[in-house]
């Protein structure tokens, strides 16, 4: 596949991620002076997931 395409679906990936994990409340869980750590745990959480989501998708075989 197209690696340009594998670069955008990785990118698109994140953003979705990032938006749907901005849903959470992190509050209840962190402590208050803590907040840098937590975004950082945000970032990489979010990259997990966009990395899973994209292998996903490439991993699909949509030949008919």
């Amino acid at each position: 596949m197209n690696p340009y395409i594998q670069l955008a679906l990785y990118f698109i990936n994140f953003a979705v991620s990032m938006y749907g994990l901005s849903a959470i409340n992190f509050n209840k869980f962190i402590y208050p002076s803590k907040t840098m750590q937590a975004q950082v745990l945000l970032i990489l959480c979010s990259m997990a997931l966009s990395f899973l989501a994209t292998q996903f998708l490439l991993g699909l075989d949509l030949s008919f």
